[in-house]
């Protein structure tokens, strides 16, 4: 498997890894502000045990997966397929939800973080466990969506994984040199191009969930003829090998392969196939409008409310 398999794992984690350095970050200056450094050690082990958490589900994923299959050994080519098509369905559940809710929430996420910790700070013996709480949920959020995504690409192997690590560094550094050495990053116009970016990988999830629950119902009909009605495209299966999906839009295998560069990047970054079928063209279309008119409305009424906050000051000075 081509190194191409770790692109998309690293956008991912790289825009969850900055929201929660973003979150550590404001805590640590809340910290500061109030003369609570003491704490701060209760926010590093946050970080750790978020991070462990992560790894900790990530390994039992990769034993309880193949230890299914194992269990069923007749039935492994048509579970494989499956459990990935059902962790496809949530990491795209669960992705295109954080990326609509952060954009609606980045606005008054630092004043939300700053009013939990307030809050916090206040329960004097329980304030450590409160902070540790606070930043282990925030990196523990971001992690399960990595692990998530890693889980429904599992047959990649450790690529996926080794992109995961990349994005986790990419985002500390991001964190030093936004909270530590004071270099000015802007970092909204960061989160939206990372935004799209993984508007456009998840979109080609929707199209890898679609393929994978295809070759499950294909194997699952050639195994038992009594279940080939499965496939309602079974008419044309010998002459065009799609079960579930239709026909075939495009197959640009002797033009730009797809296990091949640059075709292998776009798979990986834009969800590009060589083979193409008519369900998976109609819902990688309808997920881009409508998970993405959501995603760019989000965006320009974040922009708008800013303006407007900037402005209110402007006009309330006496002339």
């Amino acid at each position: 498997m081509s190194i191409s398999a770790a692109v998309p794992t690293f956008v991912i984690t790289l825009r969850e890894g900055v929201e929660a350095a973003l979150v550590v970050g404001i805590v640590l200056a809340c910290l500061k502000k109030a003369q609570q450094t003491q704490l701060n050690s209760w926010v590093f082990a946050g970080v750790g045990a978020g991070i462990g958490a992560s790894a900790l589900v990530g390994l039992l994923f990769s034993l309880v997966i193949p230890a299914i299959s194992a269990a069923n050994p007749q039935y492994t080519p048509v579970i494989k397929p499956l459990i990935e098509g059902i962790f496809s369905v949530i990491a795209i559940v669960m992705l295109s939800w954080m990326l609509i809710w952060m954009t609606q929430q980045a606005k008054h996420l630092k004043a939300e973080i700053e009013d939990s910790l307030q809050k916090t700070l206040q329960q004097n013996q329980a304030a450590g466990w409160g902070v540790f709480s606070l930043i282990f949920i925030a990196v523990l959020r971001e992690g399960f969506e990595t692990v998530i995504f890693i889980a429904a690409n599992f047959q990649q192997g450790l690529f996926p994984a080794f992109g995961a690590v990349l994005g986790l560094v990419g985002a500390v550094l991001i964190g030093v040199m936004l909270f530590k050495w004071g270099v000015k990053i802007n970092i909204r116009r960061f989160f939206q191009v990372m935004g799209v970016l993984l508007l456009l990988i998840v979109a080609g999830l929707v199209v890898s969930a679609l393929k994978h629950f295809d070759a499950a119902a294909a194997t699952l009909a050639n195994m038992d003829r009594t279940l080939a009605s499965l496939c309602f495209y079974h008419a044309q299966f010998a002459q065009n090998p799609s079960c579930i999906l239709g026909p075939r839009v495009w197959d640009t295998s002797h033009i730009l392969p797809d296990n091949q560069f640059p075709g292998i990047v776009l798979k990986a970054l834009f969800g590009y196939r060589q083979n193409l079928f008519l369900v998976q063209a109609i819902a990688y279309i309808g997920f881009l409008v409508t998970i993405g008119s959501v995603y760019f409305r989000s965006l320009g009424e974040g922009t708008q409310k800013m303006s407007a906050t900037a402005q209110k000051p402007a006009s309330s000075q006496p002339d």
